[in-house]
């Protein structure tokens, strides 16, 4: 299959952007990854730190990773009916692993989920443009699910928002016990990912998808348009979508992060302007490519996008040592956890640098591809694997 070295750039930033916001998860109370106030209060460096990541990153490095998700499945319709479901199958099981046994904020179970509806749909709809609107349709539907849901929720936060000190004790306990108790609680977080994919969460991915797919299928996620059109569309995006998210970033803030407000409606700013974002982020790289891919570093982030899904792994194992193997949970504020972040990312560019000098594909593609293959009958390749 032809390689588009942009994509593999853009997907490369989607992978490192994607633990701007992870490495919250990962050293801070679940609570805290939406809620800044999730303590009650809120120090200045907590507030700004939140303010400059939800408008820079919050939701856009995974809005551009599931749009770029829906560009490959368009890519791979050749391929056929059993191969993707064999690839999503096995996405889906990877995700459910990952997920219950290393960490409760995977999201490949949900790719892998709503991947497995989405190809058909991408396939059965000829039309670019209609694929396009529809994929706008469904996320906005996931918009206004998230609507819906703040207006029958009970007003008062629970646990998820803004947690007891029981509630953050046995947090802390579980996960760096480890064990049966922390498998009891991911296998909870995953039941109720599971609710909230298939009632709102699931449009929006499932949008996202087929808008990626529309955009390889049109030429535009190839870059085959003049850099004075992307450079022109980048810059439009972008000014719309922070038009739309800087006002909910501000209302939050003057809201105190208020449960109802902040967990619900002022959510949608965020989430309408989230594509526009990632589009516009992806816009820049097509417009100014000829010079981006004259930059060492380029090459290295394109390493690291040819192995999303090994990278993202990496950071869960990295991260999930240094702050459950280590003590290191809830010992840092959020500007200070940010300093980890160029850490793992130097760690995922030497790993996939040196890596592909030596092999065509990641470690986890390979396995990927090739239990692909296996449940997909594919005996000639298989031969040829052996």
């Amino acid at each position: 299959m032809q390689r588009y070295l942009a994509l593999d750039f853009i997907r490369g930033l989607a992978v490192l952007g994607i633990l701007l916001l992870n490495i919250v998860g990962f050293g801070l109370p679940s609570a805290a990854y939406l809620n800044p106030a999730w303590q009650g209060g809120v120090s200045d460096a907590d507030a700004w730190t939140w303010a400059v990541m939800d408008g820079l990153a919050q939701l856009k490095f995974l809005t551009l990773f599931a749009l770029l998700f829906g560009a490959g499945l368009q890519l791979q319709l050749p391929r056929g009916s059993r191969w993707l479901t064999s690839r999503l199958t096995w996405l889906t099981l990877l995700g459910f692993i990952h997920g219950v046994f290393f960490w409760e904020g995977d999201i490949l179970l949900d790719y892998g989920i709503i991947g497995l509806i989405v190809w058909r749909m991408i396939r059965e709809v000829p039309s670019t443009r209609t694929l396009f609107q529809t994929g706008v349709l469904l996320y906005l539907v996931g918009c206004g699910v998230l609507l819906i849901f703040g207006l029958i929720s009970n007003p008062t936060p629970g646990d998820s928002w803004l947690p007891g000190a029981a509630a953050l004790e046995y947090e802390r306990f579980w996960k760096l016990a480890g064990g049966w108790e922390a498998i009891h609680n991911r296998l909870d977080h995953l039941s109720t990912g599971l609710m909230a994919l298939a009632s709102q969460y699931g449009w929006q991915l499932a949008g996202l998808m087929m808008m990626g797919a529309a955009l390889m299928r049109s030429g535009w996620l190839k870059g085959e348009y003049a850099p004075q059109h992307y450079r022109r569309v980048g810059a439009l995006l972008l000014a719309a979508g922070w038009a739309i998210a800087v006002p909910g970033i501000a209302a939050q803030w003057r809201l105190g992060w208020e449960f109802r407000w902040s967990g619900f409606f002022l959510q949608a700013p965020r989430d309408l302007a989230s594509p526009l974002l990632s589009l516009g982020y992806a816009a820049l790289c097509f417009a100014w490519w000829p010079q981006i891919s004259r930059w060492r570093i380029s090459a290295a982030i394109q390493c690291v996008g040819r192995m999303a899904l090994s990278n993202y792994l990496l950071q869960t194992l990295i991260c999930t040592t240094l702050f459950y193997r280590f003590h290191l949970y809830m010992h840092f504020d959020r500007l200070t956890l940010l300093a980890f972040v160029p850490l793992v990312w130097l760690i995922n560019l030497l790993f996939s640098v040196i890596w592909l000098r030596y092999f065509p594909q990641g470690p986890l593609e390979w396995i990927w591809r090739y239990l692909t293959r296996l449940s997909a009958g594919d005996a000639r390749n298989n031969a040829r694997l052996r």
